[in-house]
């Protein structure tokens, strides 16, 4: 009877450190913290010093009992009141971490990513290192150094646990894959390689925050290459000094001439790579670009763009935008007035939301449309770049 008696107690007590309760249900959660390689001797002090077991021990105990000793994850944990020590030994077999959620704009560089997910305690050197492996891309991409434009913005939810930085990278590429799986058949029978696209795409995303107007963007540069016209957009040379370290929020005349294969000021064709992330609108008007023989755009100031099929129809409107602000130049003596100012700009579309006016193709940039003197030096590329005459550009008609 005594034995009977003392196993009974044993039970009871056993119970009552396990199956119930040590804090109200209504108790506020409490962090916990379990590091990579903590002991179950570690996780039963941190449990002890905050008030949910009445001794480390019971902890390790029933972690033993139940065999549990290598299942236990390591991650950040909010433990809410009413919890018992047995459902806390769950949830931490579950992995039940917090989620923190981080944003990822469209436009964003692996760099710009990696300083985001910190601000949610994802180390950003781990972030870069995921970064640099493009075995995740490489059936798709056999080409890509490294994740840049593949690492798809979006929002995502990552925990601050060891594996955080990989599984937040690899769920980025997931969703690209995902975004990209519809295109796929007009990659493989259009011109432009899936690098190229994304990087053409990457450019578009850049140079316009407005989707009826990307694939206006994208026609531009397509007409540029199809005429060996440089592209020269400004924000391949911000990427340019980006990567050099030498970027400090402003364009001088000096940086236009930055030795990169990024540099379209300098090097003709598309950039050897994405220089950011771009959208899925973006990508779409890569590959379905619009059907118009444009080859220049300047900012009207207003997140809207003027586009234009001629060298003296753009410096018109960079004349109106750029050195007017929008206000029609004063008529030079014996001129009439509709001979300076311009055509009509028509009804000027507002701003985009929360974008402030792109980077466009720069006024100073587009002085000739046949690139005058010595050819510019043209980095190697797959012949699929520029369509010949052999290979037209699929949904668009022929131009003069």
């Amino acid at each position: 009877m005594l034995l009977v008696a003392l196993a009974a107690a044993a039970y009871f007590a056993w119970r009552h450190e396990t199956a119930r309760p040590l804090r109200s249900p209504h108790a506020p959660p409490l962090p916990l913290l379990v590091a990579p390689g903590a002991s179950v001797h570690d996780i039963g002090a941190q449990l002890y010093g905050l008030g949910l077991v009445r001794h480390p021990a019971m902890f390790q105990a029933l972690v033993l009992v139940r065999g549990d000793e290598a299942r236990l994850r390591a991650g950040e944990y909010a433990i809410p009141g009413g919890l018992t020590l047995e459902q806390i030994v769950d949830k931490l077999v579950r992995g039940d971490v917090v989620r923190h959620v981080v944003t990822f704009p469209e436009g964003s560089t692996v760099e710009d990513m990696a300083r985001i997910a910190a601000g949610q305690g994802v180390p950003p050197a781990s972030f870069l290192a995921a970064v640099r492996d493009p075995a995740a891309i490489r059936d798709l991409d056999p080409d890509a150094p490294d994740l840049e434009g593949y690492v798809f913005p979006d929002t995502y939810d990552v925990s601050r646990s060891p594996g955080a930085p990989a599984a937040l990278v690899a769920r980025a590429v997931r969703r690209f894959r995902e975004v990209m799986a519809p295109e796929l058949p007009a990659v493989k029978s259009g011109p432009l390689t899936l690098r190229q696209v994304v990087t053409l795409a990457s450019l578009v995303e850049l140079e316009t925050a407005r989707s009826d107007e990307r694939p206006r963007v994208a026609a531009v540069f397509l007409n540029r290459l199809d005429k060996k016209m440089l592209l020269q957009t400004d924000p391949t040379v911000i990427y340019a000094l980006r990567k050099a370290g030498k970027y400090d929020g402003n364009i001088r005349k000096d940086d236009l001439e930055i030795d990169s294969p990024y540099n379209t000021y300098k090097y003709g064709g598309l950039p050897p790579g994405p220089i950011a992330s771009p959208g899925h609108a973006s990508l779409h008007a890569a590959l379905h670009p619009a059907d118009v023989p444009d080859l220049y755009f300047v900012s009207r100031n207003d997140g809207s763009h003027q586009f234009s099929r001629t060298l003296a129809e753009h410096q018109r409107w960079v004349n109106l935008y750029q050195k007017h602000h929008g206000t029609p130049p004063p008529a030079s003596p014996g001129a009439s007035a509709s001979s300076t100012a311009g055509p009509s700009p028509g009804p000027t579309p507002s701003a985009s939301p929360g974008r402030s006016p792109s980077p466009s193709v720069s006024p100073r940039a587009i002085a000739s449309p046949t690139m005058p003197g010595p050819p510019a030096p043209r980095r190697k590329q797959p012949s699929r770049v520029r369509p010949s005459p052999q290979h037209p550009r699929p949904r668009r008609s022929p131009r003069t």
